[in-house]
């Protein structure tokens, strides 16, 4: 008598296969932070800090003449929402490490998926959740004298997708290869600060800065991010249009436009996962 064998039933392999595991892994990034109420309220807080605090105190003491003509408070509120996407869409990436240490990440390694389907949704899970924080501090733009305009507030929610998305894949490039979250963490403070403070954030990059600190900002792609957010944002404001054109960034004596700012983001993005993607398909 013969005993019958089934036959092992292997998954097919394909786009859309690929595209379910990418799925999964953006869907269980958006659970993660809706289920973490202390993350939530803790991304608001130095924000919200910026805005409030910093916005009107210095502005109080600096005057409007250095901002194009425009309240500081009004200026500043562009720069708030790119740097509450930069430390959210950062520190969701390097989330990979903590589930390398719990070992979850070990159980989606062993599944029929390619490692670059894991890395594209957890890119795409982190600037998820990053715009839509975002899109909440988008809602006080009438406390700073910025109007509630429909197709600016869509156009601003595309970019800072943009921003955090290439703010996910920084994060993945670091922590992609790391074993522990303490060998990460020094990585991450030590590059978001620069990152952060020669943005343009707080203040013009063209006009304001040393030559070599302006070189240093004009390689930072985040520049270009606050750029692209900020010459939208003042394009609907009483007199902003003048304002953004003299705060906008420059090369020399030509002003970078938006879509060129998107170019920017979105290239060095897909370039920083593209790398992140290669890593961690190699063998540990």
């Amino acid at each position: 008598m013969t005993a019958t064998v089934a036959p092992v039933r292997v998954a097919a392999r394909g786009p859309r296969h690929e595209l379910r595991a990418v799925k999964v892994v953006w869907q269980r990034e958006l659970i993660r932070f809706r289920t973490d109420r202390g993350r939530i309220i803790s991304s608001f807080a130095q924000p919200l800090l910026f805005l409030f605090v910093l916005g009107k105190g210095l502005g109080a003491s600096i005057g409007a003449g250095t901002f194009g003509g425009t309240d500081y408070s009004t200026f500043l509120f562009p720069g708030v929402l790119a740097t509450s996407v930069m430390f959210t869409a950062v520190f969701s990436a390097i989330s990979i490490v903590w589930d390398r240490e719990l070992g979850f990440l070990r159980e989606m390694l062993v599944a029929p998926v390619s490692r670059t389907s894991i890395v594209l949704g957890k890119a795409l899970g982190g600037a998820t959740v990053a715009s839509l924080q975002a899109l909440v501090l988008l809602a006080l733009a009438g406390t700073v004298g910025v109007p509630y305009d429909p197709l600016m507030l869509l156009t601003v929610f595309v970019l800072l997708f943009v921003v955090a998305f290439t703010l996910t894949s920084l994060g993945l490039l670091i922590a992609v290869r790391a074993d522990q979250i303490q060998t990460v963490m020094p990585r991450v403070q030590l590059l978001l600060a620069p990152l952060m403070f020669l943005s343009g954030a707080f203040f013009p990059v063209t006009g304001a800065l040393p030559a070599w600190l302006h070189g240093l900002a004009l390689v930072n792609p985040i520049t270009y991010g606050v750029d692209a957010v900020r010459r939208v944002v003042l394009s609907v404001v009483d007199g902003g249009d003048a304002a953004a054109a003299e705060v906008a960034l420059r090369w020399g004596s030509w002003t970078v436009p938006v879509w060129l700012d998107v170019v920017v983001v979105a290239g060095v993005g897909g370039l920083l996962l593209a790398v992140s993607a290669w890593l961690f398909s190699r063998p540990e």
